[in-house]
């Protein structure tokens, strides 16, 4: 087994298709499927059911999975530590926290690890820091859930074993402007994939009506103007309800996301908060640097 091919391997499990796979790797298609096709040769044994539509691992590729990760994380170490560089830690966050809860979570990192270098990298996409993490173009990932199993908010993560810790919770707040008439019958959303936008759905189903906005400051902005409600972070609305250019809808918050209610939207509503999320690989926790960098960042967080 080549490296090369194992890293191949991963990342056509990640992205599911050897097209994906090879836009994802900057290499020609042929080449990914070559090298595939070369692995499994030398193994004997199919390694994915290939079918027009996905790629999807065999019992011996899902057990090949973790071994890969594992191969290629101690050649990175191996690397680093013939080379005396310093431990490089790829941390991905959404863009949505990169300013206000990721710079804790670096001091923190840093605070503890003062030989650690970080590389932050910041995404609009949960889905994007995820693959990183699953390809191993990320070590780990800060991003926002709610209680439970990683996805419970409403995604899917990628088929990969993925460990996380919750570090702290995200406050949010529904806001509408004040005299706005019936806030409650139009709820104002970015797209199907942002945290608040699944808040938002896990708290008033499906009756009341959405109003695409854009992003949290094109959301507020429209709240401001009159448009409708808006389940935005306490972070990003604070100084405009210290303003009364918006008011709060619901006054209490609960410690995770409450169950879908009824469309009408009275001040009783239970407005939710999300949790930040460490996200990372469980099968990297063979790699002492990259397990205690991330246990130390979440046992302070506390």
């Amino acid at each position: 087994m080549e490296l090369r091919q194992l890293r191949t391997f991963e990342a056509v499990v990640v992205h599911r298709t050897v097209t994906d796979a090879a836009a994802a790797l900057g290499l020609a298609p042929s080449s990914v499927a070559e090298q595939l096709r070369t692995l499994e040769r030398s193994l004997g044994t199919a390694l994915f059911e290939r079918s027009p539509r996905a790629m999807t691992p065999t019992p011996a590729g899902r057990r090949l999975l973790p071994w890969a990760r594992r191969l290629l994380d101690q050649a990175d170490q191996a690397r680093r530590e013939v080379t005396a560089a310093r431990t490089v830690l790829r941390l991905g966050t959404l863009e949505t926290v990169a300013a206000t809860h990721a710079p804790r979570v670096l001091a923190r990192l840093t605070g503890h690890h003062p030989e650690l270098d970080v590389a932050l990298h910041t995404d609009a996409d949960r889905d994007g820091l995820l693959h990183g993490v699953a390809a191993g173009g990320l070590d780990a990932a800060l991003l926002l859930d709610t209680a439970g199993p990683l996805g419970e908010l409403g995604f899917v993560p990628p088929p990969v074993p993925l460990a996380h810790l919750d570090l702290e919770d995200v406050p949010l707040a529904l806001v509408a402007a004040p005299g706005s008439p019936d806030p409650g019958q139009r709820l104002l959303v970015n797209t199907t994939a942002c945290s608040f936008r699944l808040a938002g759905d896990r708290l008033f189903g499906p009756e009341v009506e959405r109003l695409h906005t854009g992003d949290v400051a094109a959301t507020r902005a429209c709240a401001e103007r009159g448009l409708g409600m808006a389940l935005l972070p306490e972070s990003a609305v604070h100084e405009q309800l210290a303003a009364g250019t918006l008011r709060r809808l619901a006054p209490a918050v609960a410690p995770a996301v409450a169950p879908a209610v009824p469309a009408a939207v009275p001040a009783a509503v239970l407005v939710p908060a999300l949790r930040l999320r460490l996200v990372w690989r469980a099968d990297r926790e063979a790699v002492p640097a990259v397990r205690d960098v991330l246990h130390a960042a979440a046992a302070t967080a506390r």
